[in-house]
């Protein structure tokens, strides 16, 4: 019996759980980690702060989940670049840079959560600060990568000016008008590294 009412409560723990997640990100993303309390976040998940904090520690937690969230997105659109591209490691950083622009120029972007979590944040001892300098650091790691497939003459110097400039397309989106966007001249900045630092 005991098993039964696990079994009946277990889900309802999770969808409510869900949206409680869900309310939060949606919010964090609009408006900014310290724009949004927790009264905003049931509210917006209607549901209550007992709820709230019997899925969760603290909205500190939620901010965490957030980040992660956000990463396995961002990590999953990656590998899709990656498969579809595999034998061709300029054509995989080339496609980065073009699914950063297309992503810049959807409807409702704000930008980069990770970004942004990071520079709210900026000083602060936070888990979700230190989880995204670690994903930041995979990201260099991976464009060193690609440029040393590439065939560049000098792959660290090419993967770190590779993150430099994808971190400036990503925190320039939100101080610039879409249409003057500094990342709608990216495609032609990378094709010009690439041919002049890479030998294959």
């Amino acid at each position: 019996m005991l098993n039964s009412v696990e079994s009946s409560c277990c889900p309802q723990k999770s969808k409510v759980r869900d949206r409680i997640l869900e309310a939060a990100m949606g919010l964090f993303y609009r408006l900014g980690i310290k724009a949004v309390g927790v009264d905003a976040i049931v509210s917006e998940a209607n549901t209550n702060k007992m709820s709230l904090y019997r899925n969760f520690e603290s909205k500190d937690e939620l901010v965490l989940e957030f980040v992660k969230a956000q990463e396995q997105t961002f990590r999953e659109r990656w590998r899709a670049i990656m498969a579809e591209h595999a034998e061709d490691p300029k054509e995989q950083i080339k496609r980065i840079f073009e699914a950063l622009v297309e992503k810049g120029l959807a409807g409702g972007s704000f930008g980069c959560s990770g970004a942004n979590v990071a520079v709210e944040l900026r000083g602060e001892e936070h888990p979700a600060v230190t989880h995204i300098q670690q994903t930041r650091a995979e990201v260099l790691s991976i464009f060193c990568q690609l440029a040393a497939d590439a065939g560049a003459t000098n792959p660290q110097q090419l993967g770190v000016t590779l993150v430099l400039l994808y971190e400036g397309c990503v925190l320039s989106r939100l101080s610039f008008a879409k249409e003057q966007w500094p990342a709608l001249q990216v495609a032609e900045i990378v094709e010009q590294l690439l041919n002049q630092n890479c030998t294959q």
